[in-house]
């Protein structure tokens, strides 16, 4: 298997992370980005961008309400109050 590390574009916040590929899936992949001229690294990126784009808000938020329960709780004043003082905003602006 070989190892190829994930950068998104420099002009966004990015992450990197180390995947491990099939040999069949690197070698696929890699003649499908020497088909559109760029790089595997690259070619890979622009998948990963896609399918995030792909996923509406809607499915983010069940996934989260699912997985985070914490969100589910409603803030006490007290806590709204210190938010808004912290942040500046409101009439705490």
């Amino acid at each position: 298997m070989k190892t190829i590390s994930i950068q998104a574009e420099k002009s966004q916040l990015s992450h990197r992370k180390l995947i491990d590929i099939p040999e069949d899936v690197f070698r696929t992949l890699s003649v499908k980005a020497a088909v559109m001229g760029i790089n595997l690294k690259k070619y890979i990126e622009q998948l990963l961008a896609e399918d995030a784009a792909e996923m509406d808000d809607a499915e983010i938020y069940r996934h989260l309400v699912s997985t985070r329960p914490e969100g589910q709780i409603m803030v006490s004043e007290t806590e709204k109050d210190d938010f808004m003082r912290r942040h500046g905003i409101g009439p705490y602006r």
